[in-house]
């Protein structure tokens, strides 16, 4: 008989809440590729002749938003300490900061960073879905 493996990890995030993250993460990263393409913001050229044709009826006018990054941040913020520290080592462990078999370092350390402002710190990251991906794959999570 085989002895189980022991992980020398414990994931206490729903790697399910991580997909989900990380699908938020690149429907981000796509939106602002877009918009910077290769990172020169496009300039509006205006014709001096154009007039203004739209017709304003005195109400604030509502814009359309991508409420994608408001959803990212507010499931993040949802989120208790130990699934924030588990959320960060993801992605480091899926950058190459840590390896799996330092995984408790990366949670330890993940815990320091603090739960303040996390979401704004993972948004910075370019390659967030990717590396958060690679980390569940790493921990060997399908």
């Amino acid at each position: 008989m085989q002895k189980p493996v022991e992980r020398e990890w414990a994931l206490t995030i729903d790697p399910e809440t991580v997909r989900l993250l990380a699908g938020k993460a690149r429907i981000l990263s796509a939106a602002l590729n877009a918009d910077y393409d290769d990172g020169h913001e496009r300039e509006i050229e205006i014709d001096g002749d154009a007039r203004d044709r739209h017709q304003h009826d005195g109400l604030i006018e509502e814009e359309e938003e991508d409420l994608t990054e408001e959803e990212f941040r507010e499931l993040v913020g949802d989120l208790n300490v130990d699934e924030i520290a588990d959320l960060i080592a993801l992605a480091w462990v899926g950058r190459g900061d840590y390896d799996v078999k330092e995984w408790s370092t990366a949670v330890r350390d993940a815990r320091q960073h603090g739960a303040k402002h996390v979401a704004t710190y993972l948004l910075g990251m370019p390659m967030l879905y990717d590396w958060l991906i690679e980390g569940l794959d790493a921990l060997g999570v399908s």
